[in-house]
């Protein structure tokens, strides 16, 4: 009976590990989209976020199964009740990067060029949503605590982009419309990243019992 439950346990991971990998997918394309104008980036990414939703509703399925058909401890039971709500963060992901695809398609890539620091956000949000599910399936508090502590980097790079949107605005050198646009992305990005956090703590609960937010790491 536990070799079962542990086999459905490493299936676990694999789910969240792809579900992962199509947040990534998503958030990459969005930012190809925004960055070289490919209109088939923002496609993909809306693909991307049609699999994650389909991938929530199996990781779901398969955590009710393993509530009703086993008898989970108390670890398991951190676990099984994590990953739920990681996969919640993770949906949010996904329709945050299809935001961004969608906002793309009224973005000139001239309105981009002086906003340096965008490109950089988004390779941020990818190592922390990436970090966040690797913690997971490795049981690496250390690496969970990483993510939280990057979020000051992310959260940095909004405020230097909003500044130099508001530079910009100042100068009437492009529309207010488009410095708007810019600055929802960048929004969007933040969130991601908020997500990644907010999965990064429910690791540290699933291995230590506890999930305190907003201390010093």
């Amino acid at each position: 009976m536990r070799n079962r439950f542990n086999k459905q346990l490493e299936l676990l991971n694999m789910e969240l590990t792809t579900m992962g990998a199509l947040c990534e997918d998503a958030i990459s394309s969005a930012t190809k989209a925004l960055l070289d104008g490919n209109k088939q980036m923002i496609e993909k990414a809306i693909a991307a976020e049609v699999q994650i939703d389909q991938k929530e509703r199996d990781i779901e399925s398969l955590c009710m199964k393993l509530l009703l058909q086993q008898q989970p401890v108390a670890s398991d039971l951190r676990i099984i009740s994590s990953a739920l709500k990681m996969i919640s963060d993770m949906e949010r992901i996904g329709d945050q990067a299809s935001d961004i695809a969608e906002i793309t398609k009224f973005v000139k890539s001239s309105d981009i060029k002086s906003i340096s620091q965008i490109e950089n956000m988004a390779r941020a949000t990818i190592r922390m949503v990436t970090d966040s599910i690797e913690s997971f399936v490795k049981k690496d508090l250390k690496l969970a605590h990483s993510v939280m502590k990057y979020d000051d980097i992310v959260d940095g790079l909004f405020s230097e982009i909003k500044s130099e949107l508001i530079a910009i605005i100042t100068d009437g050198t492009e529309s207010g419309e488009s410095c708007m646009d810019l600055l929802m992305i960048a929004k969007y990005f933040e969130r991601i990243g908020d997500h990644a956090v907010n999965i990064a703590e429910w690791v540290e609960f699933s291995i230590t019992g506890k999930r305190v937010k907003d201390k010093d790491i």
